[in-house]
């Protein structure tokens, strides 16, 4: 079979045109980039046309597009948002099928994004309203819909597969400018805060920082840290401020080109690209990712390296998409002891739960019971995907009198990649866990630990048998 043939059935003409869309090229300017007549790729987009693999090979060299994922499926979060959306009661009487939702997610990825975005800010208005009604809150109670804003953010971070190139130029012209090296980089910047902008950093005790973690004390002209910060986080938090001094212009221009919907969300936002812009700083990318792929990986050798976190080196993973110098394709997602999701990245190589818990088969609530010891599973998804998870426990502490914080983080990437990661060796034999992404999302039908049936699917609750599930269900 020749290449041709191989790639005969791919029609990704919503990809491809919205790829040239975020190049901000017409189509006659991507055309001429991919060696195609103008007309040529209008039938592609049009997906009156296959993508063949001499149009994959032009895109791959133009626009350094990784092939492999070009040629998958639509977008696994956004397939399970449109599941989830589709399994709702309110939905659920037009009994869209798998495969509507994935002509819908290819040939319309907008418009998907539309629908599942008006679902979510739907159920975060009638869970807002049945919390305040059970409450009895009285006629002064007002709904912000702050989940929807969180949600809002994690999208807009998702679909530039949290990579921000603007961010990481800044970031190593700062390491160029205060003379940044492997090692010892908190004193580093800490000199260089004092040097370029008359701040000097002082670690108190935390009664003396009130509740406090971190304060810019403008008029003392000091940066204050909490003694509850971990020594390997204190360059972080600096490099945080720095990106509130020095990039202000840069922070509110990609604020402005997202252009979130909500005041809160581009306060969020904001925040977050500080926070990783602080990130690529403490692990500059070609010096990170050359360290990566030389030890193929080890979680323990770059955060020795680089002198910071665990949670940092897995935030940093997931940004590695810089064209021409891309790592592997990692998610990241970080829970605490309720299941309660506070961070999570890559939506596009592994999909998440909106809402409710997750699987407990999966082995990111294992580690919550075991802190700093990295647990490797390999694990299958309802739709065969096979993933590989690495995830750990992290105990943080927390103010006097407090018990300690403890989160559990799982990075993982497809299965294809596993050979490159040093801590799956030895696990080539292992048969995947059967996991899904919650009850409600998951039709697997003999789980013991499921909680809740599955929204699309009917049950058949059978008074004289009792299956391992505690329930039966039937066809949608």
């Amino acid at each position: 079979m020749s290449d041709n043939q191989a790639f005969e059935k791919i029609f990704a003409g919503a990809r491809l045109r919205r790829l040239r869309r975020e190049r901000g090229m017409t189509q006659a300017e991507a055309a001429e980039a991919l060696g195609l007549s103008a007309s040529y790729l209008n039938l592609l987009e049009r997906n009156q046309r296959p993508v063949t693999a001499r149009v994959l090979l032009a895109l791959a060299e133009a626009f350094d597009v990784d092939v492999r994922s070009f040629a998958n499926e639509s977008d696994r979060q956004l397939i399970a948002d449109l599941t989830e959306a589709a399994a709702d009661p309110v939905l659920s009487d037009l009994e869209l099928d798998r495969m509507e939702l994935n002509e819908l997610a290819d040939s319309q990825p907008r418009a998907a994004e539309a629908l599942t975005r008006l679902f979510q800010s739907y159920r975060e208005m009638a869970t807002a309203t049945a919390d305040l009604a059970t409450r009895m809150s009285g006629p002064g109670a007002t709904t912000g819909g702050p989940g929807a804003v969180l949600e809002s953010v994690r999208n807009a971070i998702d679909a530039h597969h949290n990579h921000f190139p603007e961010l990481e130029d800044a970031a190593e012209a700062l390491c160029e400018r205060a003379g940044l090296r492997s090692r010892n980089r908190d004193q580093a910047l800490a000199t260089y805060l004092q040097d370029q902008h008359g701040f000097t950093v002082r670690v108190l005790d935390e009664d003396v920082m009130a509740g406090a973690r971190r304060r810019l004390d403008f008029h003392g002209r000091r940066l204050l840290l909490s003694e509850t910060i971990a020594p390997a986080s204190r360059g972080f938090h600096i490099a945080v401020v720095l990106a509130s001094l020095e990039q202000a212009e840069l922070l509110d221009r990609l604020c402005d080109q997202i252009a979130l919907p909500s005041s809160e969300g581009r306060r969020l936002l904001r925040i977050g690209l500080a926070n990783y812009f602080a990130g690529a700083v403490q692990m500059p990318y070609a010096a990170f990712l050359k360290a990566a792929e030389s030890s193929r990986y080890h979680l323990g050798v770059l955060q020795r390296r680089f002198e910071v976190s665990y949670e940092q080196v897995c935030h940093r993973l997931t940004t590695l998409q810089r064209p021409g110098a891309r790592g592997l394709p990692f998610f990241m997602i970080r829970v605490d002891a309720a299941g309660n999701v506070s961070k999570r990245f890559g939506g596009g190589i592994m999909p998440f739960a909106r809402a409710g818990g997750g699987c407990p088969k999966w082995n990111l609530y294992d580690a919550l019971r075991m802190p700093e010891r990295i647990l490797t599973q390999s694990f299958e998804l309802p739709d065969g995907t096979r993933m590989l998870s690495l995830a750990r426990g992290q105990s943080t502490q927390g103010p006097t009198g407090q018990p300690p914080t403890l989160h559990a983080i799982a990075l993982g990437c497809d299965w294809d990649n596993a050979g490159k990661v040093a801590h799956a060796d030895g696990m080539s034999d292992t048969i995947p866990a059967a996991i899904g992404l919650a009850c409600r999302l998951c039709d697997r039908e003999d789980c013991a630990q499921r909680a809740f049936p599955p929204l699309n699917r009917k049950l058949t609750m059978d008074p004289h048998q009792l299956r391992a599930s505690p329930y039966a269900f039937g066809e949608s």
